[in-house]
């Protein structure tokens, strides 16, 4: 639950984060000896950070190489409510990210997929949404960062 009040960090709470973005199974042991601090005020301060929506999830990156990514740039229909198309696009289980844009694009997705197939049943199901009026695919090639 987010309080009405905003929380303010300090050099600890950033230091924190920083650890844990690095690791996120870093235990409040390892990270209190690290900052010199106890386990429970470790401990309180990343409850704080997650209350304060600070940090909204932890999570785990799964080594990818094996995997084909593709850049879908959507054009909605200008009769349609692009958070709809959005809130559609979400029930595609392949589509990675979604992010709302200005430009001549109004939506761009990030599809995950084992293969250029799977990507391509991706696409050919977000072409199915109405509203959707047009598409632009880039596959990518390599990850640099």
């Amino acid at each position: 639950m987010r309080r009405n009040v905003e929380m303010h960090r300090d050099k600890i709470d950033e230091n924190i984060l920083t650890l844990l973005r690095n690791d996120a199974r870093e235990s409040f042991v390892d990270i209190g000896k690290k900052l010199k601090l106890s386990e429970s005020a470790v401990r309180r301060r990343v409850k704080n950070l997650i209350n304060e929506g600070i940090i909204k999830k932890f999570t785990i990156d799964v080594e990818e190489s094996n995997k084909t990514s593709a850049v879908v740039l959507i054009t909605v229909h200008s009769t349609t409510d692009t958070s709809k198309i959005s809130s559609q696009l979400m029930n595609i289980s392949s589509i990675k990210t979604i992010y709302e844009i200005t430009g001549q694009y109004d939506i761009i997705v990030i599809i995950n997929a084992k293969n250029i197939i799977e990507i391509n049943n991706c696409i050919d199901s977000l072409r199915k949404i109405s509203g959707i009026s047009d598409t632009n695919t880039v596959i990518i090639l390599k990850t640099i960062l």
